[in-house]
């Protein structure tokens, strides 16, 4: 028996498994089994915690379907808040270490309780071999794709993990398309979409992720939209700018010259419990 908690970032919902003091993440066949919704415990992914040199932690993130993320906007404010309550008490400030590298995470508390985390996400990648897309561009911004019968206009980015933003499109066919992209050929390591729309000072924005569908609401997801808005001039960098997703507000900030992507938004704790799925 394992134990684990149940933790959520907008409806973004995860299996927290806390190993810092041994053990590793599980199979894909324990993360598959767990993540289902009827049969098991139910998440989108799960994140374990391992021991790091250099961090608080080391977050290790297996999606719904058994295969492994670089990196989860989402997960990380939940493990930031976690390590914040159980290992760091009273802490303003820690570092996770990713497979996308260091991260660090400002946090907001609230009668003792964290109630929201910021995290610097890095700069945007937008070099298509290390996306990666297989594709001889400079950069893939506004440009053409095919899916679905149809020519598409999307912009590639990278936020440790690889995303394609499309503005315009009509959400009735998100459904259709969003499996199609996320196996585009372009992809080799297929990618998450965005369905996005400039909405006042913010955007709105539906999400598929990668390894597990239409989700409540994508930390990564949201920042490499507003980096697409902002490369495709529908947005000025330099504002916190809020994000709207099925699961609730984000709120992202580009920085001038895309030098850095900064996000805030809560995280919380659910529930805890053990099972043999793991």
């Amino acid at each position: 028996m394992s134990r684990f908690l149940k933790y959520h970032g907008l409806g973004n919902d995860f299996v927290l498994l806390d190993r810092l003091e041994g053990g590793g993440p599980p199979s894909p066949q324990q993360a598959i089994a767990v993540c289902e919704r009827r049969r098991g415990v139910g998440a989108d992914g799960v994140l374990t915690l391992l021991s790091s040199r250099v961090a608080a932690a080391r977050m290790h993130v297996t999606n719904a379907d058994g295969s492994v993320a670089e990196m989860c906007g989402n997960g990380l404010r939940c493990v930031a808040r976690h390590l914040a309550e159980t290992r760091l008490p009273g802490a303003r400030e820690l570092l996770v270490e990713t497979d996308a590298g260091l991260k660090h995470c400002e946090l907001h508390r609230r009668d003792g309780q964290v109630e929201e985390v910021t995290v610097e996400m890095g700069a945007p990648v937008l070099e298509p071999a290390r996306i990666p897309m297989a594709v001889d561009f400079e950069r893939f911004v506004d440009a053409e794709i095919e899916a679905g019968g149809l020519r598409l206009r999307a912009t590639a980015v990278s936020m440790g993990n690889p995303h394609l933003v499309l503005f315009g499109l009509e959400r009735r066919r998100a459904a259709e398309l969003a499996p199609l992209l996320e196996r585009h050929p372009l992809f080799p390591a297929r990618t998450n979409v965005e369905f996005a729309e400039v909405c006042g000072d913010g955007l709105d924005v539906m999400v598929w992720e990668r390894g597990c569908g239409f989700t409540q609401a994508c930390g990564t997801g949201a920042c490499a939209a507003m980096v697409a808005a902002v490369l495709e001039g529908r947005l000025q960098a330099g504002e916190e700018r809020p994000v709207k997703l099925a699961g609730g507000l984000l709120h992202v900030k580009v920085a001038p010259g895309l030098g850095g992507v900064r996000m805030r938004g809560p995280a919380a704790r659910v529930f805890e419990g053990v099972t043999g799925l793991l």
